[in-house]
């Protein structure tokens, strides 16, 4: 009779849905790995839209979806697409995804669609999300592509929104057009119109990102 023993197959544990692993791509783009902040990519609109809350967050969510659904387009794409024109690929997709933002934007907030129709078309060019295709998207597998756009996406975000914020109620002494002062009785509030130009993003993001890199020790290279 035969000695031999057949060993039992390996089975690998199929991987959680939000591992450790997957947590990073959702939660490093907010701090350690800010795309604004840290990478500096993205810092156009960061000035250009954030003068007010409203446009800022309608900016937010566009990039993020853009950022998200690139991704896994992309990810998904990825085997089939011949290296020589993959950038044209990208470019190709975004500029889709870009393109239905605008029109519904168009059809159901004309106003806001008016007010950034440049800065949504603007997005086909946006570093952060071309570069997230190239770095991550292009290597990656669908889900985890997801949640790396989602990551970047929320990063990019909540930096904007930040400087809007400080940008309107410092500007303008409102926050969404809701005027925070007068509400709370103090009617001469001296607004700063430094903070309605570029110069003012500058000092805001400037100043996040004097905290952010004191609080985390990061060194630029």
């Amino acid at each position: 009779m035969s000695t031999e023993t057949l060993e039992a197959p390996v089975v690998k544990d199929k991987e959680a849905l939000l591992s450790k692993r997957r947590k990073k791509f959702v939660t490093d783009p907010l701090s350690d790995d800010n795309p604004i902040t840290i990478q500096v990519l993205g810092i156009c609109s960061a000035l250009a839209v954030t003068t007010q809350m409203k446009p800022t967050l309608v900016m937010a969510i566009s990039v993020t979806l853009v950022l998200v659904f690139s991704n896994l387009i992309i990810s998904l794409m990825r085997n089939a697409i011949p290296a020589r024109v993959r950038i044209i690929v990208q470019l190709a997709v975004v500029a889709t995804l870009v393109t239905l933002v605008n029109e519904v934007l168009k059809a159901y907030a004309y106003d806001m669609y008016k007010e950034l129709s440049v800065f949504i078309g603007l997005i086909i060019t946006n570093c952060i999300v071309m570069g997230r295709l190239e770095a991550f998207a292009l290597g990656n597998k669908p889900y985890d592509s997801v949640l790396d756009g989602l990551g970047s996406g929320l990063g990019y975000s909540w930096i904007i929104l930040t400087v809007a914020f400080f940008r309107e109620i410092w500007g303008s002494g409102k926050v969404f057009g809701y005027p925070v002062f007068e509400a709370m009785g103090i009617e001469n509030f001296a607004t700063n119109g430094l903070m309605v130009s570029p110069v003012g993003a500058f000092i805001v993001i400037g100043f996040i990102i004097w905290v952010q890199r004191s609080k985390s020790g990061y060194i630029e290279h």
